[in-house]
């Protein structure tokens, strides 16, 4: 009896290990479930409650790496592709949602929704391109941040004129290999990058609760990570001396 007890803790132990690993797979699926009410919140004009369920979805995919690290996915559930899931999930909560927002509320002008189908296509180029992310923590052409661009355009109350330029814009420079910062990896100056989240993330919630007319104090502090962070990239396409 102490024997076959014994036999079915030891199978249990050997299973534990691949049943973390599959729930950490389940925390990063259930960003798409962000994605799905996040679409219809959109569908419905509810812009503020967008965004609150974007944000749950980036807390999800910011912190489903170190589970995946800590649990051992590629070791444990060697047949499933995270990172193919992570990328899935991504597309949706950082570039097709926010394009359809930018849609659905009139950022764009009359024949936007072309320049809109240019930022989708450009964007699964980004996801697709093998030297997108490099190791030094930085990714290669613009990274897929158009939920914060439609973000800003939607609180600062920009020109459809300056939008349309500005997304035609960024989408070329998916496709221009400079160096961006990312955020979570880069080396440089990380307790600026830390202190500066912050500030970001106290000030862009501070906007939030204030959604129909955020202080203009708390916009500027939002806007300053996002100065910082182009700043910083540029800088680190600088040649070495």
């Amino acid at each position: 009896m102490e024997a076959k007890v014994s036999e079915l803790r030891e199978g249990l132990g050997e299973r534990l290990p691949e049943a973390f690993a599959w729930l950490v797979h389940l925390y990063t699926a259930l960003g798409v479930a962000a994605s799905l009410f996040a679409l219809i919140a959109v569908y419905e004009g509810r812009a503020r409650d967008m965004f609150w369920l974007l944000g749950v979805a980036i807390l999800i995919d910011g912190t489903d790496g170190i589970l995946a690290r800590r649990a051992d996915v590629k070791k444990w559930t060697a047949n499933f592709n995270g990172r193919k899931l992570d990328d899935i999930i991504d597309y949706l909560n950082y570039t097709f949602i926010p394009v359809f927002f930018a849609y659905r509320f009139n950022l764009v002008g009359e024949y936007g929704v072309w320049v809109l189908a240019f930022v989708l296509i450009a964007s699964l180029y980004g996801f697709c391109n093998e030297a997108a992310k490099t190791h030094d923590g930085h990714f290669t052409g613009f990274p897929s941040f158009w939920n914060a661009t439609v973000f800003y355009m939607y609180v600062i109350k920009t020109p459809v004129e300056f939008n349309t330029a500005l997304l035609i814009f960024l989408s070329i420079l998916v496709f221009v290999p400079l160096k961006y910062l990312y955020p979570t990896q880069a080396q440089s100056h990380r307790l600026l990058n830390i202190f500066l989240a912050f500030v970001w993330g106290f000030a862009t919630i501070g906007i939030m609760l204030t959604f129909d007319d955020p202080h203009p104090i708390m916009v500027a502090l939002s806007l300053l990570y996002a100065v910082y962070y182009l700043v910083a990239s540029f800088a680190a396409n600088l040649p070495k001396r």
